[in-house]
């Protein structure tokens, strides 16, 4: 069956999601070829299904193998709302995006939207996966994750056998740091991990409700950097896939884009990056993440 969902203009399917590395990550397939972009689901009925998204400038279309009743198929459009930010309006970043020839590109390409996960646990998780690792190993502790604690998908979509949803909190929380460490190999991550996932198995925290918080971005910033494993870094892009553009997700690729980009290649501090883009304000974040960077030079 499909289904279809209208975007607040203007939208851009590809580049939402290009928007960044999640598209690399588990449960997440993508082919190029077809422009498709495939997610493989646990629903709360505890049915695995996996969505065939394909999309244009004014909607997206959800492939799915087989029925599903009227609460599934109201799951599946509030997430794929989500994970694509169909309702997202950057009408104001757009208006102060067009004074800036970096930037000029962002309302024509509909660049914004981040890709997120269909829920706001995948995406901590995840983001903990990133710090001080490379890329590849961060994919690998990913899959690791998910091969030893999602559940399997019966009928592929993607043609990709072996795909697994992403685990639940209950599955993680009732595993052990040791084991997270050992056999996933998430390293010294094992600990925030486990304890993320035991408090919101057990109610502690409903790491859900920030997709709806109402407090100001500040606040939201210390709530985020109270979970164990999110630093400043973390915090930023968590941030940004609540929505929420007032830091920068200040890494090494920041500093070594910035470094080149206005500092001919010399070493430079997060500061720096942040006095680049301060004129910004709320919209910091979206002014550092999609700038149009000289990647001409030697090492990047």
């Amino acid at each position: 069956m499909n289904l279809t969902l209208s975007a607040r203009p203007p939208f851009n399917f590809l580049s939402t999601v290009q928007s960044h590395g999640w598209l690399q990550l588990a449960p997440f397939q993508f082919d190029e070829a077809s422009k498709t972009l495939f997610y493989t689901d646990r629903l709360a009925s505890g049915r695995i299904i996996q969505y065939r998204m394909t999309g244009d400038s004014k909607d997206v279309t959800i492939g799915i193998k087989g029925r599903l009743n009227k609460a599934e198929r109201d799951e599946v459009k509030e997430k794929v709302m989500w994970m694509l930010g169909l309702d997202q309006d950057f009408s104001a970043f757009y208006k102060a995006a067009r004074k800036e020839p970096k930037l000029r590109h962002a309302e024509r390409l509909a660049r914004g939207r981040v890709l997120r996960s269909p829920t706001f646990f995948e995406d901590v998780l995840k983001t903990i996966l990133t710090t001080n690792m490379l890329w590849a190993a961060t994919k690998r502790m990913n899959l690791n994750l998910i091969a030893s604690f999602g559940d399997p998908l019966l009928v592929t979509l993607s043609g990709v056998e072996g795909s697994r949803a992403f685990p639940t909190p209950e599955r993680i929380a009732a595993s052990s740091p040791e084991v997270l460490k050992e056999a996933v190999r998430v390293g010294y991550r094992a600990p925030a991990i486990h304890e993320l996932a035991a408090r919101v198995a057990s109610g502690e925290l409903d790491i859900e409700s920030y997709k709806v918080s109402t407090l100001p971005t500040l606040e939201l910033r210390k709530e985020l950097m109270n979970i164990r494993g999110v630093g400043p870094y973390a915090a930023a892009n968590l941030l940004m896939i609540l929505g929420r553009s007032d830091f920068i997700p200040i890494d090494s690729w920041a500093l070594k884009v910035v470094s080149h980009e206005w500092y001919r290649g010399k070493p430079v501090t997060p500061k720096q990056v942040e006095k680049k883009f301060e004129k910004w304000g709320e919209y910091k974040g979206l002014a550092y993440w999609f700038w149009d960077w000289n990647l001409k030079y030697e090492g990047v």
